[in-house]
This record gives structure tokens, C-alpha cells and sequence, in this order.
């Protein structure tokens, strides 16, 4: 049974960073892609950023340049450097395992809990 544990969020102004963590647990972390999503109030669920097993990135495009996801597969970690952040990027962090179908992320069903990141301008 695969768990994903989040954590690295807070209360931050604008302009600072924050470095996610997410600890996956109980899959073969190395064979799978990897992905960030984020719940903002009033907004539907979006996927902030996602690499595939050999490193591939993607991002949202609001995200750009400002945050970088990475992992490492030998502590079965994954990994969100969240820069420059603004008000816009208050929500609750997500982390999942899934994998690429072409370009486009799919998650698997399981989640996190959830880590949330609160920017004030």
C-alpha cells in the first residue's frame, strides 16, 4: 500500500520560498513519475508540477520559473523548491505518484495528506 507523506509548508510573505517534502512509502518509487498538485480556495484541483522517472519536468505555467520539482530516488523522496512566492500561491499542497502518458501527467489514486502554504503580501 503506497503512502505519501507531505510536509515543508507555512506561513511565508511574498517574495519568499519554501521547500516541499514528500516521503513515498510502500511502491517502487523509482519506475514511477511523480507529481505536485495544489487546492486553492475557490479554484478546482491543478497540477503545479510533475517529473517523470528519468527526470523529465513539467510545469504549470504560473509556476515557471519559480518552482522546481525534483526527486530523489534513493531516499524515495520527492521534492517541490517553491521561490518567489505570491498571495496566488496560498493553498493546500498535494504530492502524488503516477506516471506520463506522452506529455501529460496522470496520478495514481492516492494522495497525501496534504501540506498547507500560506503567502501574505
Amino acid at each position: 500500500q503506497v503512502q505519501l507523506v507531505e510536509s515543508g509548508g507555512g506561513l511565508v510573505q511574498a517574495g519568499q520560498s519554501l521547500l516541499l517534502t514528500c516521503g513515498v512509502s510502500g511502491g517502487i518509487f523509482t519506475s514511477n513519475a511523480a507529481g505536485w498538485y495544489r487546492q486553492r480556495p475557490g479554484h478546482p484541483r491543478e497540477l503545479v508540477a510533475a517529473i517523470s522517472a528519468g527526470g523529465r519536468t513539467t510545469y504549470a505555467d504560473s509556476v515557471k520559473g519559480r518552482f522546481t520539482i525534483s526527486r530523489d530516488n534513493a531516499k524515495n523522496t520527492q521534492y517541490l523548491q517553491m521561490n518567489s512566492l505570491k498571495p496566488d500561491d496560498t493553498a493546500v499542497y498535494y504530492c502524488t505518484t503516477g506516471s506520463f502518458i506522452g506529455t501529460r501527467y496522470s496520478p495514481d489514486s492516492r494522495r497525501g495528506q496534504g501540506t498547507q502554504v500560506i503567502v501574505s503580501s
